[in-house]
């Protein structure tokens, strides 16, 4: 628990991502930072005396060992539901967060098969065939043939499934084209798939971190690593989160992560063997 509240610290700015939210997001984050800070500084408090509690404020009679570990026990508690409470309060917040993302982009596509429509339509009248032709503007296409030198009216494209988005995106990310990476990555996250969710997630870290939104970025590889936790990408989950505390000066959080990489997945191998070793290079880790 004591390793989430520190992980939770440099994620929760992130918050308020969303544009239809934001003022509430910003207000309801900076508050939970404000708690995590002073949470961070009571644990550092108590590694730093040895676990043993705060001193006593009057030096009379010298509080009894249980008396103290008493105290300890019962301000270690009192952290610990505060903790709990502030990870539900993030979780609340980030399925917000993801529900506003997917209204947003339920309507930009209304939107767009809007705009379809009226092209169509103007084209129909530009061409003065409008009265002439079915009302229907989705059938008429169909119902008649292309004549040479008319102008070609686009077709509508059928989604494409996840798996084809994916690869899409994963071609976009070779050639460096973070934004149309991280667009397909969405994508895949909005139309719920839950087989290939770890994936997308995964994609939309490298996309982030290729742009260099750190903070963003740590929570998808996050995401996709809570997803699947001994599955064979969960190893690729934990060398992104440590590169993205690495990418906003989190250092510590990035060494326990690669720590974590390491007894969990201590037979890496190849590629990811190599990524690991360069991240604890750049974190200087032990």
């Amino acid at each position: 628990m004591l390793r989430t509240l520190l992980r939770l610290a440099p994620l929760l700015p992130l918050l308020g991502a969303a544009p239809a939210m934001a003022q509430m997001e910003s207000r309801e984050g900076i508050a939970l930072q404000n708690q995590i800070l002073q949470l961070r500084q009571e644990v550092e408090s108590l590694r730093q005396q040895g676990g043993g509690g705060y001193p006593a404020p009057v030096p009379m009679a010298p509080p009894s060992r249980g008396g103290v570990q008493a105290g300890s026990s019962e301000l270690l508690n009192q952290l610990l539901e505060r903790v709990g409470a502030l990870e539900e309060e993030v979780r609340r917040l980030r399925g917000r967060m993801e529900e506003t993302d997917y209204r947003q982009r339920t309507t930009q596509q209304a939107l767009e098969k809007l705009q379809g429509d009226m092209d169509y339509r103007l084209q129909q009248l530009e061409q003065g065939g409008g009265a002439s032709r079915p009302a229907s503007p989705a059938a008429a296409p169909a119902a008649r043939p292309q004549q040479r030198g008319e102008a070609e009216t686009p077709a509508r494209a059928a989604p494409r499934t996840a798996e084809r988005a994916l690869a899409d995106g994963q071609a976009a990310l070779g050639r460096r084209d973070y934004n149309t990476a991280e667009a397909a990555a969405r994508e895949v996250v909005a139309a719920g798939n839950a087989s290939r969710m770890q994936d997308a997630q995964l994609l939309l870290g490298e996309a982030l971190l290729g742009q260099r939104e750190y903070q963003n970025a740590a929570l998808a590889f996050d995401d996709a690593y809570r997803r699947n936790r001994s599955g064979s990408r969960a190893p690729e989950a934990l060398i992104g989160l440590s590169n993205s505390f690495l990418g906003f000066g989190a250092k510590r959080e990035a060494c326990a992560t690669l720590d974590d990489l390491r007894s969990q997945f201590p037979r890496l191998s190849g590629n990811l063997a190599q990524r690991a070793n360069e991240a604890r290079q750049r974190g200087g880790c032990r």
